[in-house]
Formats: C-alpha cells, structure tokens, sequence
C-alpha cells in the first residue's frame, strides 16, 4: 500500500524545489490547474506548462510532453486522469535528475505510484501542491 511521505519530508521538497512542470496545465483561469501553477508562481517557483493543447498559459510557452521540457525540474506535477498517470509516471521517470512526482489531489494510481518509488523517485499522490505550501510554509493567496 502506498504511505506520502511525512510532512518534513514534502516541507523540505517545497522548500528546495524551484522549477514545476505542471502536466495537464490549463490556461483557463477558473481551472485548479491554472489557480494551483498560479498560486506555486506567486511564492517565488517557475512553472513550465505540459499540455500539447495550448501554447503558453501563465506567461510561459508550454511544451506537449515531458520528452520536451527545456530544462531540468525539480517537481512534475500531474493533473490528469488516473488512467494516464502510468504513462506520465513513465515519463517523468526517464527525466535527469529524476524529479518529484506529485500526483494533485484526486489523481490516484496506487500501482504506478508504487512503481516510480521502486525505481527511485519520490512520490506524492492525492495532495495538492497548493494546499500542502499553504500548510507547512504558510503561503497565502489564490
């Protein structure tokens, strides 16, 4: 069974970590993808948009997957259904250095989950990358 790690773990995460790439990031700004890339923007992280559907969302160009991103990430964070994580999962675990895989609250897949752990990456599954800033670093906002 899948355990998240403890809170100073995720704390030390957001605190390290400066560069999301968010997967399935919308640039509609009544989506919680947008508000939650939005709200990780305003405390200081670069968010790089994953989404083949559109070009650019909170002023940075977006890229269609993973096997695209400019630059190395700290997190990739996944708002997609969890039917397609394994395949996200897969991906992000060919990224160098491999990154956190955050999986948005409400986005459950135990077995790839799982997977990425045993092949090295740590994982974070039904958080919101928000929510969980907000409640050990005390940002505000959004």
């Amino acid at each position: 069974m899948f355990v998240n790690p403890d809170d100073e773990r995720i704390k030390e995460i957001l605190q390290k970590s400066r560069v999301i790439a968010v997967v399935g990031l919308s640039n509609n700004p009544t989506r919680d993808s947008y508000r939650v890339a939005a709200y990780m923007k305003d405390h200081g992280y670069r968010i790089i948009p994953v989404n083949p559907t559109i070009a650019e969302a909170l002023g940075e160009k977006a890229y269609p997957d993973l096997e695209s991103l400019p630059c190395p990430v700290d997190i990739v964070n996944v708002f997609r259904q969890p039917s397609e994580v394994p395949g996200v999962v897969e991906k992000a675990l060919k990224l160098s250095p491999l990154p956190v895989i955050w999986l948005q609250l409400g986005v459950v897949h135990q077995e790839a989950a799982l997977a990425a752990r045993q092949a090295g990456a740590t994982v974070i599954m039904d958080r919101c990358l928000m929510v969980e800033h907000r409640r050990l670093l005390g940002g505000s906002g959004c």
